[in-house]
C-alpha cells in the first residue's frame, strides 16, 4: 500500500471526538488541524455558554448536545462515531506534526485491533518547569500505563466497545479507561499532543501538578469521583 492509499484509508476508518465546555478558545485552532485528515470530527458539548458550538459547527464538525461532565460527554460522543477507529483529543490540544503518519501505522497493523495508543505530552510553554511535567508524565506513562485525556487515545470501536467504554463519571474518565485497556495493550507513539499551559501558568505549576497528582491519589485510595470532582474544582 502506498501512501496516498494508506491516507485515504486512515480518514475513511479515524473519526475524532472533541468532548467540550465553553471550549471557544482553542477549539478553532484544533479544528483546524485536524480538518481533512480524518472521516469525521465529533463535537460533544456538556452544554457550553460561548461560542463553542458555533465554532465547532463552522468548522464542519457534528456536534452534540450531552450532560455535563467528560465521561458522560465521551461515552456519547463515543457512542454517535460510526468509523471502525476512534481518537479522543481535548479541545486545547493541538495534534503535532507527524501524528496522522504514527496513526496510519498503529491502525494498518492488525495485531492493534485490540490495543490503544496514546502521544506524546507536551505544553506550549518554553519554561523548564514544563520541560520538567513533561519528563514526569513521560515517566507515569512508561511505568504505570496511565495516560491522560490530553495525550489523545486512539483506538478501535470493536476494543472500546469490548472494554465497556467511557463511564458516566465527572472526571478521571481517562484513567478508568487505560486501568481496563492494560499497560500491555497500550503504546506511546512518538508525535507529541501539544496542550495548552495557559492553566498551569495561571494556577501555578506546583499547586496545579500537586492538585492532579492528589486526584490520582485519591482514585486509587477508592475515593467516589464525585468528590474527587468537588475536590479538583476546590469545592468541599
Amino acid at each position: 500500500m502506498n501512501h496516498t492509499e494508506s491516507e485515504m484509508r486512515t480518514g475513511r476508518e479515524l473519526a475524532v471526538l472533541v468532548p467540550t465546555l465553553n471550549a471557544a478558545a482553542g477549539l478553532g485552532r484544533t479544528l483546524a488541524a485536524l480538518a481533512g485528515q480524518v472521516a469525521e470530527v465529533v463535537v460533544a458539548d456538556g452544554g457550553s455558554t460561548d461560542a463553542t458550538r458555533a465554532i465547532a459547527e463552522a468548522a464542519g464538525a457534528r456536534v452534540i448536545a450531552t450532560p455535563r461532565g467528560r465521561g458522560s460527554q465521551l461515552a456519547a460522543g463515543a457512542a454517535a462515531v460510526t468509523a471502525p477507529w476512534l481518537l479522543v483529543i481535548h479541545a486545547d490540544t493541538l495534534p503535532g506534526r507527524g501524528w496522522r503518519e504514527a496513526a496510519e501505522a498503529f491502525i494498518a497493523d492488525p495485531a492493534n485491533a485490540f490495543r490503544a495508543a496514546h502521544f506524546r505530552f507536551a505544553l506550549d510553554d518554553a519554561s523548564p518547569q514544563a520541560r520538567r511535567l513533561e519528563r514526569a508524565v513521560a515517566w507515569r506513562c512508561r511505568a504505570l500505563g496511565l495516560p491522560y485525556g490530553d495525550q489523545g487515545l486512539l483506538i478501535s470501536r470493536a476494543f472500546y466497545e469490548s472494554l465497556g467504554g467511557y463511564r458516566a463519571i465527572p472526571i478521571m474518565e481517562d484513567v478508568d479507561l487505560a486501568r481496563r485497556i492494560g499497560r500491555a495493550r497500550l503504546a506511546a507513539l512518538d508525535p507529541a499532543f501539544v496542550t495548552s499551559a495557559e492553566r498551569w501558568r495561571r494556577e501555578g505549576w506546583h499547586r496545579r501538578s500537586a492538585r492532579n497528582l492528589a486526584c490520582l491519589v485519591l482514585w486509587f485510595a477508592g475515593v467516589p469521583p464525585e468528590r474527587i470532582a468537588r475536590f479538583y474544582a476546590g469545592r468541599r
